[in-house]
């Protein structure tokens, strides 16, 4: 059994690509076209006119065969011209372009649009240049903390190359799909899908246009091997997986009651602070330690309920 050579080049990226890029191809603008269609439809009439009125000639021996052969020839050939004259003749419309092979050769890419004349026995295929989008399907998969979650995106894309577009891959919009779900995938695992300190890692819910502009460069660098070039990418949807969902509310709301009662706290220590400075300041009341700190106490777990304080009247001193 021999060895694999593992210093071998591996199959894939450059190695695969169809060494093809788009360049101009000739045509003929309108007038020509014009001059071609006149040209063609004139040669119909004496095409039929030769065969038709020669052949039976010949059966009756009226002329001779060499004479005869000739005009069939002649009336054929003019057939042919003309037919050639008209299938060479395409019409181009905005956002469109065609694709010119040569018995399989390539030769070019017509981007003029209205009527066109383009070089005879040649295979024109079209492909749009129109901007288009798809969303992808929505695909579950694990963030970057292994929380399963379901994403989409909208991918809007454009063909750039059109001879890459047509020879390089053997379906464009099948590509494109696959691609995409692909890049999403790849995308989604970096990050997690929220997070409190959004500046070391971004965030999949709070940073979407980081992540849309990195999925747009995913995507792209897998799309350059088929001439297409990604215009935007948008995520379209995003959610914990069904099974991990009431968990991860529950935490994201435990986590905002946390949010919320350090504000409250900061704000009655605030508010403490202030009506202490204020009494010392007027000299309403002299407080002692043990005083004031029964004060305060008093006016944080007022602040700081849940429900409604109760007021108390004392009419004896503080200490009863």
């Amino acid at each position: 059994m021999s060895t694999p050579d593992i210093t071998a080049t591996p199959v894939g990226h450059s190695g695969t690509a169809v060494d093809i890029t788009e360049r101009k191809s000739w045509s003929g603008g309108g007038g020509l076209a014009t001059i071609i269609i006149l040209i063609s439809i004139i040669l119909i009439a004496p095409a039929i006119f030769l065969i038709g009125s020669t052949a039976p000639k010949l059966d009756a021996g009226t002329i001779s065969v060499p004479l005869g052969v000739a005009l069939i020839l002649a009336g054929a050939c003019c057939f042919i011209l003309s037919l050639l004259g008209l299938t060479s003749i395409r019409i181009i419309s905005p956002g469109e372009t065609r694709v010119i092979q040569f018995f399989g050769r390539y030769i070019g890419t017509i981007r003029h649009t209205g009527l066109r004349a383009i070089p005879p026995l040649s295979n024109p295929t079209k492909v749009s240049i129109k901007v288009r989008n798809f969303e992808t399907n929505t695909i579950k998969v694990n963030d970057l903390n292994g929380n399963p979650i379901n994403i989409g995106a909208i991918v809007v894309w454009q063909v750039a190359d059109t001879a890459k577009a047509t020879f390089a891959v053997e379906n464009v919009d099948d590509f494109i799909h696959s691609q995409a779900e692909s890049a999403l995938r790849h995308v989604a695992t970096t990050h997690p899908y929220d997070s409190t300190d959004t500046t070391t890692i971004p965030s999949l819910s709070g940073s979407t246009d980081i992540v849309s502009a990195e999925l747009a460069e995913e995507v792209a660098a897998r799309a350059t091997i088929a001439g297409l070039e990604i215009i935007e990418t948008r995520i379209s949807s995003l959610a914990y997986a069904p099974e991990i969902a009431q968990s991860m509310l529950q935490r994201q709301q435990a986590a905002a009651i946390v949010d919320a009662r350090e504000t409250i706290v900061d704000g009655a220590v605030s508010m403490v602070e202030t009506a202490l400075s204020q009494l010392d300041e007027r000299d309403i009341v002299d407080l002692d330690p043990e005083r004031r700190a029964t004060m305060v106490s008093n006016l944080l777990v007022v602040l700081c309920s849940d429900n409604n304080a109760q007021p108390v009247i004392n009419t004896g001193s503080l200490y009863t």
